[in-house]
């Protein structure tokens, strides 16, 4: 009988425990994009789309950039084409809202859009609306080189986090794989800074309004699609020891 009590007061405790740092990274991994790609899922388009946030996360992502390009090419005017991404952004919100879905990733953007056009405004040049996104690229390009340098590559944290493989980083196909894949995430934000900031130093609203365009979804959406053809292929094969042994 005390065995029984001792199970049912632990069973309360278990549910209240606070979860684990690998817990909480491994919950952080699966809201972001990579996060929903699981080694070892067949890669579908609809799967791929659903790791991007679905059709409005694209249109989330998209749409605000489109109405500062449209806006600043019609009207040539700083303030305007401003305002109309973070109108945008509101009226996405409050569509969530209304069909109570969750607003976190939305007011996120529309927190971006704010700072961006903020700098713009203070400084009065419309490309100072896209400073912010090199710091992004930048920092992340630095925070990925680091993680590959020190043999942790970040691809491979994230695939660890997901599927408990604690051990990920000793074998060697894993580790080349994870290395490979985070060497293509931090290309791509160099990519980015290389094509982008020539823009941004002359002056080319509008060409960089475009490129950062096309070097957003686009590229994302298919680096995420390599990534995971590269984790499903590695975390999934057979271990050694799990090979049939040879006919001797």
């Amino acid at each position: 009988m005390s065995d029984e009590r001792d199970d049912t007061a632990s069973a309360p405790a278990d549910a209240e425990r606070p979860p684990t740092f690998q817990e909480a990274m491994a919950q952080a991994a699966r809201r972001s994009g990579l996060g929903h790609v699981k080694p070892g899922e067949a890669p579908t388009a609809g799967a791929l789309l659903g790791a991007m946030g679905g059709i409005r996360g694209l249109i989330e992502s998209i749409l605000p950039g489109i109405g500062f390009l449209v806006t600043y090419t019609i009207t040539q005017q700083l303030l305007p084409s401003v305002i109309a991404p973070a109108v945008l952004a509101v009226l996405l919100i409050v569509a969530r809202v209304i069909q109570r879905q969750p607003v976190m990733t939305a007011v996120a953007g529309l927190l971006g859009i704010v700072i961006s056009a903020g700098l713009a405004l203070w400084t009065g040049n419309a490309s100072n609306n896209f400073l912010p996104g090199f710091f992004i690229n930048g920092g992340t390009a630095l925070l990925v080189i680091i993680t590959i340098l020190v043999r942790r590559p970040i691809v491979g944290l994230i695939a660890g986090f997901l599927t408990g493989d604690a051990d990920w980083p000793k074998d060697r196909a894993k580790l080349r794989v994870a290395t490979i894949a985070s060497i293509f995430w931090a290309a791509l934000s160099l990519l980015r800074l290389g094509v982008q900031l020539p823009l941004y130093l002359a002056d080319a609203t509008q060409a960089l309004g475009a490129t950062k365009l096309i070097m957003g979804v686009p590229f994302y959406a298919a680096l995420l699609w390599v990534t995971w053809l590269m984790m499903r292929a590695a975390w999934t094969r057979p271990a050694e020891d799990e090979k049939p042994a040879s006919d001797v």
